[in-house]
C-alpha cells in the first residue's frame, strides 16, 4: 500500500521527497538525514503508512515536524511519537480545530484515488501533545546539518518555514507554491502572509521546496509573491474578501 501511495524523489544524498501524488493536494513532506538524526518535514494526510517509507530512508532517530496544523500536513504524525509543533496551533492538537470531521473527510476524499481497501469514512484528524514546543528562530541541529524555524504566520497562526543556510534550502509549506494560495479561512491573516514574505525575502536561498504542487520553483518566487503582496496592499486590496488574484503560474485567494 505504502509503495503504491508515495512516490520518493532524492534531493541529495541525505535529503529526500516523499509525495502523495494521489491526492489533488499533492503534498510533499521532506526527510532531512542528518549525523545524529533525522527530521521529517511534514508528514501527509495519514491514509496510508509513511513511516514504512522514511524507515527505508534512514536508520536514524526521526522527529516529526509539521509547516503547519492542516490534515495534509500532520495525518502521518500517528506513527511519529517524538515530534514538534508551533505554540499557536496547540489549540487544534487538542481538539480545537475550526472544520468538522464531516468537512475534512470531504476534503480528503476530493479527487482522490485512495489505496485499495481505504474507508474515508475513518479518517480522523490527528491529535495529541507534541515533545516539543516551537516559537520561532530555533536552531534543530541533526548532527552535520542546521535547520532553524521561521515563523511565517499568514496561512496559518503557527506556520513555519525551514532553512538550512549550507545548503540555500528553503521548506516553505504552503506559504509559497505554485497554485493557488488560500488566505481565505478566518484563521488566515492577509497582512502577515506579506510579513512573512519579507522575512524570507531576505534569505540567502538557492533552492525552494514547496509543500504542494509542481516542484519547478525557482527562489525568485519569492520576490515576486512579495512585490505582489506590497502592491495588493497599497491599493487596499490585501484582506479577507477582496477576491482572487492571478498572477500566471500562481494565484492568491483572499
Amino acid at each position: 500500500m505504502e509503495e503504491d501511495w508515495f512516490t520518493i524523489d532524492k534531493i541529495d544524498n541525505a535529503t529526500y521527497i516523499i509525495s502523495e501524488y494521489r491526492h489533488w493536494e499533492e503534498t510533499h513532506c521532506y526527510l532531512l538525514n542528518g549525523e545524529d538524526r533525522s527530521l521529517l518535514i511534514d508528514t501527509g494526510l495519514g491514509i496510508s503508512n509513511i513511516y514504512d517509507v522514511v524507515k527505508l530512508l534512514t536508520d536514524k532517530p526521526i522527529t516529526a515536524v509539521a509547516t503547519h496544523i492542516h490534515w495534509d500536513h500532520i495525518g502521518g504524525h500517528k506513527y511519529f511519537p517524538d515530534f514538534y509543533a508551533h505554540e499557536e496551533e496547540l489549540v487544534w492538537l487538542r481538539g480545537g480545530f475550526p472544520l468538522s470531521m464531516d468537512t475534512i473527510r470531504e476534503m480528503v476524499l476530493d479527487r482522490c484515488d485512495p489505496p485499495e481497501g481505504y474507508d474515508v469514512g475513518t479518517y480522523e484528524f490527528f491529535q495529541g501533545e507534541p515533545t516539543k514546543v516551537l516559537y520561532g528562530n530555533e536552531v534543530i541541529d541533526l548532527g552535520g546539518r542546521s535547520i532553524e524555524i521561521i515563523h511565517t504566520p499568514g496561512h496559518s497562526p503557527g506556520h513555519i518555514c525551514f532553512y538550512e543556510a549550507a545548503r540555500g534550502y528553503l521548506f516553505t509549506g504552503d506559504l509559497i507554491y505554485k497554485d493557488t494560495l488560500f488566505a481565505y479561512y478566518p484563521s488566515t491573516d492577509p497582512q502577515a502572509y506579506l510579513c512573512s514574505l519579507e522575512s524570507i525575502s531576505s534569505l540567502s536561498v538557492e533552492k525552494v521546496f514547496p509543500a504542494h504542487h509542481t516542484l519547478d520553483i525557482q527562489p525568485e518566487i519569492i520576490i515576486r509573491m512579495r512585490d505582489a503582496l506590497r502592491k495588493l496592499k497599497a491599493e487596499g486590496k490585501l484582506h479577507h474578501g477582496s477576491g482572487t488574484f492571478d498572477y500566471g503560474d500562481w494565484a492568491i485567494w483572499m
